[in-house]
């Protein structure tokens, strides 16, 4: 599917963009590429294909979640500019 330059420019216009008339005839090309592209996909017959289906095998990157002990309450507090009761104290949101 060809972009015409009408398009372009139309496009560009609501981007708000400026584009020279080079740049134009760039952009006409390589939209009409990507265009030509979705539609060649498209076309392509997807019907035997599981929705949920990959071809990479399942599995996590991620370590297991073993529960260890935290640090100390004071050594946390020691990066505090300010605490209050045993806890960080910081500026208020709302009033």
């Amino acid at each position: 599917m060809s972009l015409t330059l009408q398009e372009v420019k139309h496009i560009a216009e609501l981007a708000k963009l400026n584009l020279t008339e080079e740049e134009q005839l760039r952009f006409q090309k390589q939209l009409s590429a990507v265009l030509d592209y979705a539609a060649e996909l498209r076309a392509t017959d997807t019907s035997k294909v599981s929705p949920t289906a990959t071809v990479l095998p399942l599995r996590t990157v991620l370590r297991d979640d073993v529960p260890q002990p935290s640090l100390p309450r004071d050594e946390l507090l020691k990066n505090s500019a300010e605490q209050e009761a045993g806890c960080f104290r910081v500026p208020a949101v709302m009033e």
